[in-house]
């Protein structure tokens, strides 16, 4: 009997270039009146792209992993390819055709996903889980790549503010398919309209970010919108991975492993302590990656797997928040190991 089940199979990262240290943008940095608040409070390293690497380089790069446990027909035959990219390549198309054409594939469907922002693997894995339910095929791959440190917050201008420390570059892809071997058990997502638009992208003097002019373009943080988004952020993780934890029957605190997004140190604080989960089970790479945007819940996933930190029949918990509050999700997964 063929199995109805849903699973995420494997996930496989990359990570581009030696990893930059903190002292690299206390070189730069400026009179900034946000230096001192929590939210930028630098890792000791990330990674950045380099000059000449694109997202699909990225994506190629992170597939080596699954390639070399699977096959690389298991990755040329995948019926359904959902991307996210954070600064896509050309702006008025996503990565899905370029990231097809590199690995060989002619998928049935091809997603590129944007509204999902750091939650983005949680959004594509309810994607994925609902089109092969359905029977729109057999497989999918879930590819992300963050790519904004080393492009926007490296800019000249920009790495002169405390916001450009934060971010590190790394790139994701996961590969869900009809199994019972990792089943993913739940998958909570939540728009918050209300507050779309909330993320501005800031120039001096004010334009447009496709207009030609004077100075870089940055994120328009105040102290007024941080206070707003750590309101937001702290609130919508718990109640989204509550809400799965409540249908799947089992309290967080329970869990073999708690993934997140990373922004920074005090929601990872703020959100282990809310769903009462110890440290050595909510598992990041702050420090050594930065905040990885979408790819975070990936990477921190595969790193744990590799590590031995989560094993057959623990069950992941993965939640997120995207933007300044305006998307969220939770997802529970039973790993069953790599195979």
């Amino acid at each position: 009997m063929t199995s109805t089940a849903v699973s995420l199979t494997d996930v496989s990262t990359y990570l581009p270039g030696e990893p930059i240290s903190a002292d690299y943008y206390a070189q730069f940095a400026g009179s900034d009146d946000l230096a001192a608040n929590v939210m930028f409070r630098a890792p000791k390293f990330r990674h950045h792209v380099a000059p000449d690497e694109t997202a699909v380089d990225m994506i190629e790069r992170a597939c080596a992993g699954l390639i070399e446990r699977h096959g690389y027909d298991v990755i040329s035959n995948i019926d359904v390819l959902i991307t996210h990219t954070q600064i896509p390549d050309m702006p008025f198309y996503g990565a899905g055709g370029g990231i097809a054409h590199r690995l060989g594939m002619r998928p049935s469907w091809v997603l590129d996903l944007h509204n999902g922002g750091c939650a983005a693997f949680v959004l594509a894995l309810n994607v994925a889980r609902r089109l092969l339910a359905s029977g729109e095929g057999r497989s999918a791959l879930i590819a992300i790549a963050q790519n904004a440190a080393g492009q926007v917050f490296d800019q000249p201008g920009v790495r002169r503010k405390a916001q450009s420390a934060i971010p590190g570059d790394g790139a994701a892809v996961a590969l869900v398919t009809l199994s019972d071997r990792s089943p993913i058990l739940d998958v909570e997502c939540r728009t918050y309209g209300e507050y779309a638009g909330d993320m501005t992208i800031a120039m001096d003097p004010p334009r447009k970010w496709w207009q030609p002019g004077p100075g870089e373009g940055c994120i328009g943080f105040t102290e007024t919108k941080i206070a707003k988004v750590l309101a937001r952020g702290n609130r919508q993780v718990p109640e989204v991975a509550l809400a799965v934890c409540d249908r799947i029957g089992l309290s967080p605190k329970d869990i073999g492993l708690l993934v997140t997004n990373q922004p920074n140190r005090v929601f990872l604080r703020n959100w282990r302590e809310a769903l009462e989960v110890p440290r050595e089970r909510h598992r990041h790479t702050f420090d050594e990656c930065g905040n990885l945007f979408g790819a975070g819940i990936p990477i921190n996933l595969d790193h744990a797997i590799s590590d031995g930190q989560v094993n057959a029949g623990d069950i992941v918990l993965m939640a997120a928040f995207a933007h300044a509050g305006d998307f969220a999700g939770a997802a529970a997964v039973r790993w069953g190991g790599r195979g």
